[in-house]
Formats: C-alpha cells, sequence, structure tokens
C-alpha cells in the first residue's frame, strides 16, 4: 500500500497547529486536491475525544472522487486520527502528531491508502504522492495567514 509521512517543525503552537488540521471545513480554500468537505455529523465522546463523520471530494482535471471518512480529534494529546468509512479506497488511514512547547511545533504527518480500483490507483497514485508533499507546506502557509491575522 502506498504511504507518505513528513516531519516539519513550525513557528506556531501545537494548539494552533491542531487547530488548525481540526477545521477540516476551511480544506477547500487551501488543499490541494480538496474539492469540497461536509460535516455529516459530530459527536463528543466520554473521554473528551471529539468525532466526526466527514464527507471530502477531491479531484484532479476530470477526475472527481467522494470519499467519507471519520476524524477522531484528541486535543488533549494533540492527535488527529482520520479512518476510512466508504469510497474508492480499500483502505485510507491517515495521523497527525503535534508535539512541542511554546511558539515551535514538530508537525508530523502520515498516510496509508489504497485505491479499490488498480486503474484509477494508477491514474491518482503519482498526483496523490506529489498532493501529499505539498500538504505540509500548504498547512504551513494556511497558519501564516490564519495566525498573522490574530497578531
Amino acid at each position: 500500500m502506498p504511504t507518505f509521512q513528513s516531519s516539519r517543525t513550525v513557528e506556531f503552537t501545537p494548539d494552533q497547529m491542531f487547530d488548525l488540521v481540526a477545521d477540516v471545513e476551511k480544506y477547500p480554500e487551501f488543499l490541494p486536491l480538496c474539492e469540497a468537505l461536509k460535516i455529516r455529523r459530530r459527536s463528543m465522546l466520554d473521554d473528551q475525544r471529539e468525532v466526526l463523520l466527514a464527507d471530502m471530494t477531491i479531484g484532479y482535471k476530470a477526475i472527481r472522487e467522494t470519499f467519507t471518512s471519520r476524524v477522531t480529534l484528541e486535543r488533549a494529546v494533540f492527535k488527529i486520527l482520520v479512518e476510512y468509512v466508504d469510497g474508492p479506497f480499500s483502505h485510507l488511514e491517515n495521523r497527525w502528531v503535534f508535539r512541542g512547547e511554546g511558539s515551535t511545533t514538530v508537525v508530523e504527518f502520515f498516510i496509508d491508502y489504497q485505491f479499490k480500483n488498480r486503474m484509477l490507483g494508477m491514474l491518482m497514485g503519482a498526483m496523490f504522492d506529489t498532493a501529499f508533499r505539498r500538504f505540509a507546506d500548504a498547512f504551513e502557509a494556511r497558519a501564516k495567514v490564519v495566525y498573522a491575522q490574530a497578531k
């Protein structure tokens, strides 16, 4: 299965970066390939984790696919887990971890996925790899925009 991971240090707090990544409804404004994102349901678990059920539409040229995922937001430990529910993948898991103190954070991103359709996987695979490499840049650029306004 294709995987991608990255780790980068940014000049923002863990709280800021967690909030930025957790604000999934804003993804279509800045994230490569993300054309739409709709939250179907939000719930709070007894252990204070928030769980979202979300539909994301990704696109590249004439190809459009929508998939559903469960997003678990664990603010207490600065972790976000995205698990595949339905759509064009046979498997998708995405994890974010935010480590740091003060105004610097190490942002760790990991994704593991497999398309159900081999042809779609071949068409989208190389483009996905390129997009994932740009994700970290997109989130850091977004943080600069959002948190520069807050100063």
